[in-house]
């Protein structure tokens, strides 16, 4: 998976139906996800798709399967998904991810209506990684 910083270099040199051809791009370079753990337990709430998120990983290497029944919320989780991937438990419970996707405005590029799952996603993703720091 690429990192967040190589997506918004790329990001910021495209425009309209280009930003949704990558997202979609993300989406598909997700590492895959197994039906069973598609689940209402790892479903995240408030998102107009269905959008599920299963925390892997230990203390020192946090890593997050995700996966969407829509193209672009699917690009959208893999772009949160990207900020955080393998990183420590403890940074990544310390770090502001709504700050770092805020680049990407996807408020203004995207409708209301998928996006607004995104502090659900960012929500859980923190959570998860607060309770693996704190042991």
């Amino acid at each position: 998976m690429r990192d967040l910083e190589d997506i918004q270099e790329e990001y910021e040199f495209l425009e309209g139906d280009e930003r949704y051809r990558l997202l979609i791009e993300l989406g598909r370079e997700l590492d895959d996800m197994p039906d069973a753990l598609k689940t209402d337990a790892t479903l995240v709430r408030g998102c107009s798709a269905s959008v599920w998120v299963y925390p892997t990983g230990e203390t020192d290497k946090l890593h997050f399967l995700a996966d969407s029944n829509a193209a672009i919320t699917k690009g959208i989780v893999a772009l949160v998904i990207s900020a955080v991937q393998d990183k420590p438990a403890s940074e990544v419970a310390r770090m502001d991810i709504t700050g770092a996707l805020e680049p990407f405005d996807l408020k203004n590029q995207l409708s209301s209506n998928r996006t607004q799952g995104v502090p659900n996603m960012i929500a859980l993703v923190k959570e998860h990684a607060s309770r693996i720091a704190a042991g």
